[in-house]
């Protein structure tokens, strides 16, 4: 079992895992099964990792905890099933993810594939003032944002927040000006 995969089990048996240096701290209100508690144990080393701050400054536990906030409030406001509600909450989480991860690059030269301006592929600004800019040409675009998103969906369910649309109609906000799951 991964670590990822013991820390969901434990979390649904009610166990609060903390992390104290390098030990893992338990607190349930009953004792959790045994096979729970194995798999902890046999995943110490990469739950505590998981669990200590990122460079982002959030825990696994920050994640978790905005992920279901954003899930709660789509589900009892926004009158969405559970599983549209959690579908549209990984989109948040990635969205954040990105901000919290964003990839500047020097102007002149495409973030993507390395190369500068040349004619008809024109670098092209991407980002604002407060996080920095990215210059990809505009037809790297696609692949640079493809790769970003998909280490965040490598980071979200590494640390256990899986992705729903899947199971669900595929998330779209609304304005998301004719693309795919972009806005």
């Amino acid at each position: 079992m991964s670590a990822p995969k013991a820390i969901m089990e434990a979390r649904a048996a009610g166990v609060q895992i903390l992390l104290d240096g390098d030990d893992l701290v338990l607190e349930a209100s009953s004792p959790p099964p045994e096979s729970v508690l194995d798999a902890l144990s046999r995943n110490k080393g990469e739950i505590a990792t998981l669990l200590r701050l990122a460079d982002d400054g959030w825990s696994s536990d920050d994640w978790l905890a905005f992920f279901d906030e954003r899930a709660g409030i789509v589900e009892f406001d926004g009158g969405q099933t559970r599983e549209q509600a959690e579908a549209t909450a990984f989109e948040c989480c990635m969205v954040e993810w990105l901000d919290r991860h964003f990839s500047r690059s020097d102007p002149g030269c495409c973030a993507a594939c390395g190369e500068p301006d040349r004619d008809g592929h024109t670098v092209v600004r991407f980002g604002d003032e407060s996080h920095g800019h990215t210059w990809p040409h505009s037809a790297c675009w696609v692949s640079w944002n493809r790769d970003r998103r998909q280490q965040a969906r490598q980071f979200l369910e590494g640390i256990g927040i899986r992705d729903q649309s899947e199971a669900t109609e595929r998330t779209k906000f609304p304005n998301d000006f004719g693309k795919n799951g972009g806005a």
